[in-house]
């Protein structure tokens, strides 16, 4: 009995709980959200589209995400929508004019599929999908044994603590940031890239202006054959895996769309394809005419598709690196060492992991790789680097910092620079003033530079952290004054200096932006490869 008289209390107990709850839910739904999306908002969708809004809103209500973002704005609201299949929708959350917040849910369970706040809920590519950039590159079945690879010819068992060991390390340190960027630690991922960045600043800062030769071989066992054939087999692996397994983001889907918009004679900045992608027109002419051949013999379906003309883009970008490398070796070492450093130098660019990934998103960076890499075979020609470095900076803005380093590196007088900066302009009139929007210059600067200058996102610590501001404005100027510095200092500059103090100005920029990017890596990459080689005094073991 007493067994009995207890069950049953708990029953009745069990019963009265779910009643006192009952009124409670039914008064949360009756009340719906905190702050109801507006009269106005609601009046442009349907019936049904209302309903299941509203519900989602009650059900997204209810998460950290908007109970967080909620405190910090205590107006914040639901202002759009997006289904997803039958069941899930995704539901916005702005205040202040930015979105806060970003829910995936369930409609018919409930479920909360995902939720985003703060950065996270305005910036997509913070979140981890890894699989849009990139694909089978973030495999560290692909990423291990290429970083192995790319240390093997250089390590020397007899010196493990040679310098040369510790750069090349501090080249693959970019993937430590890079796996948590893919698991969507955006707030660790961001800090980690600066330390990086710093090591190998001063580094190029100490080659650049003390260049002292290292005597130890830069290929201890390693013979030319070997790396050219290695060379080879990374190249056909890497433009296999870009056919079968790559993915394209909007910067090369925006040069095929740039490309086609000059075949039609279309004008390129006036906003017509700025929204898909978004900010698509924010490049340079040069970009997109260096797109113009792929276009118009690959085509473009007139969607984002697998974009194939992007693939080739992307393909020759790397392909021109790769020879440009070939051809400095050759140029900076006579006979069999010369072999050895072309070999040496292409090698490393191909199993470099960072190039890799240009190929695997068919990005437009390898572009400044390969401009960067002529204008230094071109040094001894004011008029030719005039020229590359013109078409750099009418492209993708960077290269024009490192017009005061390449106008008269050698100290040459008037001539050189007269002719250098003759041929800077040319190339910037050819190519920028057929091009220019009705609104000339200013509607040109506004979707370019003046965009790139006002960006905003978390993929710098100078935004993430606002607190910051001071100390940023201080670290742009540095890099201003730094690379206007080069042009008198040092007067005379041989090309392993040029490639260092390059190097050098495009990290110091990189540090200083506001945006940064994994693929940014590939704008200095073969500046310092080139400088950290070719220091060696002797290349390698030499065998008859």
């Amino acid at each position: 009995m007493i067994r009995r008289a207890g069950l049953t209390t708990a029953a009745l107990l069990v019963l009265l709980a779910v009643l006192h709850a009952a009124p409670a839910g039914a008064a949360q739904a009756r009340a719906g959200a905190a702050n109801p999306p507006s009269p106005n908002l609601l009046a442009k969708v349907s019936p049904k589209d209302r309903r299941d809004w509203l519900r989602a809103i009650a059900i997204a209500d209810r998460t950290s995400s908007v109970r967080g973002q909620r405190t910090r704005y205590p107006g914040l609201r639901s202002t759009s929508f997006a289904r997803e299949g039958r069941c899930c929708m995704t539901v916005w959350y702005t205040a202040r004019g930015d979105v806060r917040a970003v829910v995936k849910l369930d409609l018919h369970t409930g479920a909360i599929r995902e939720q985003w706040s703060g950065w996270q809920a305005s910036w997509e590519m913070a979140r981890g999908y890894q699989g849009d950039f990139g694909h089978s590159f973030n495999s560290p079945w692909v990423l291990i044994p290429l970083g192995l690879l790319f240390l093997a010819p250089f390590f020397d068992p007899r010196r493990p603590f040679r310098l040369l060991h510790l750069d090349l390390l501090v080249l693959l340190a970019f993937g430590i940031s890079h796996v948590l960027f893919n698991a969507g630690h955006i707030g660790e991922s961001v800090p980690l890239v600066y330390p990086v960045l710093g090591y190998l600043l001063v580094r190029m800062l100490v080659v650049g202006f003390r260049p002292r030769p290292a005597r130890e071989p830069l290929v201890p066992y390693a013979r030319a054959t070997w790396l050219v054939v290695a060379t080879l087999l990374l190249v056909g692996g890497r433009i296999g895996l870009n056919l079968v397994d790559s993915n394209v983001l909007d910067v090369g889907y925006a040069g095929v769309i740039g490309a086609n918009h000059i075949a039609n004679g279309e004008e390129l900045y006036d906003g017509h394809f700025a929204a898909d992608p978004p900010a698509g027109d924010t490049y340079g002419p040069v970009m997109y005419l260096t797109y113009l051949p792929f276009e118009r013999t690959i085509g473009w379906s007139g969607k984002w598709d697998a974009v194939p003309a992007a693939h080739g883009a992307a393909i020759a970008f790397d392909l021109l690196t790769l020879l440009g490398l070939f051809l400095l070796g050759r140029r900076l070492r006579p006979g069999p060492e010369g072999r050895l450093l072309a070999g040496a130098l292409t090698f490393a660019w191909a199993a470099y992991p960072y190039s890799l990934f240009a190929l695997s998103t068919n990005s437009n960076d390898a572009l400044v790789s390969a401009i960067v890499v002529f204008a230094l075979l071109g040094l001894a020609s004011a008029p030719v680097r005039g020229a590359l470095i013109a078409l750099g900076a009418a492209a993708k803005i960077a290269p024009a910092a490192l017009a005061p380093l390449f106008l008269n590196p050698r100290g040459e007088g008037r001539r050189q620079p007269l002719l250098f900066v003759a041929a800077f302009v040319l190339v910037l009139v050819v190519t920028i003033v057929p091009f220019l929007p009705p609104g000339g210059l200013r509607q040109l600067y506004d979707h370019t530079l003046g965009f790139q200058l006002g960006r905003n996102s978390p993929c710098s610590i100078w935004t993430q952290d606002t607190g910051l501001g001071g100390l940023h404005t201080v670290v742009e100027l540095v890099a201003v004054n730094f690379a206007a510095i080069l042009l008198i200092v040092p007067a005379r500059k041989s090309l392993l200096q040029v490639a260092a103090l390059g190097a050098a100005v495009l990290i110091a920029f990189q540090i200083a932006a506001a945006y940064w990017f994994y693929l940014y890596v590939l704008w200095f990459a073969p500046l310092v490869l080139v400088a950290l080689f070719a220091r060696h005094e002797r290349t390698g073991v030499l065998r008859h």
